[in-house]
């Protein structure tokens, strides 16, 4: 077995990028010599912010967002529409969402979708704290907007059956997003449009 002709903190430093998603080997690699050539303070500050990530965050024990305060500034705005509740697949949902500011009601993460492929489940995901925030709260209207995949669309026929015995609007983004992409990829204008074409399930 060849020996490596890179000092080892190098190597690991360019394996733990490459097990980034969307970064490849050589991306890996040009990240890692960009820090090596940068100033001293700039990956001292790389490592402080990751730190500070781990520290500091956590999940919203109301709608599981990430956050540093709990309930996160997104609960505990008074002026949000207690009555709709959005329900997206991840934290950069909730960002693209406010971007295209369509949308001024409640939110929950479920943090992925079902993928039997991948061995996640309905139990796997904040469904159960779903359906007691609907069970417990005032909501009038239930906005799936869980990704145009076949996963999330697997996903939103799931909550649909799980609540038909509930008297909550189930609403489902309208089609204007591209099948087959992610809410955090689209621009505002649509995610915009799609809200205002939303249709009953």
């Amino acid at each position: 077995m060849a020996q490596s002709v890179l000092p080892r903190s190098v190597q690991r430093l360019i394996d733990e990028f490459a097990r980034l998603p969307g970064i490849g080997p050589k991306s890996a690699s040009r990240l890692t010599f960009y820090l090596l050539r940068s100033a001293d303070n700039q990956a001292g500050e790389l490592s402080a912010a990751l730190g500070e990530l781990k520290e500091r965050t956590r999940l919203c024990s109301v709608c599981f967002n990430i956050t540093e305060d709990d309930p996160c500034p997104l609960c505990d705005d008074d002026a949000r529409d207690p009555r709709l509740l959005c329900v997206v697949e991840e934290p950069l949902d909730v960002l693209a969402i406010e971007r295209s500011r369509a949308y001024s009601g409640r939110y929950h993460v479920l943090h992925g979708a079902i993928s039997p492929v991948e061995g996640i489940g309905p139990e796997d995901l904040r469904i159960n704290e779903l359906v007691e925030r609907i069970d417990k709260g005032n909501f009038t209207e239930l906005i799936l907007a869980t990704n145009p995949t076949l996963e999330g669309e697997s996903t939103a026929l799931y909550l649909q059956r799980r609540l038909s015995d509930r008297t909550i609007r189930l609403t489902r983004l309208a089609r204007g997003l591209p099948v087959g992409g992610d809410l955090e990829y689209t621009d505002e204008i649509t995610l915009g449009r799609a809200f205002e074409g939303r249709q009953n399930l």
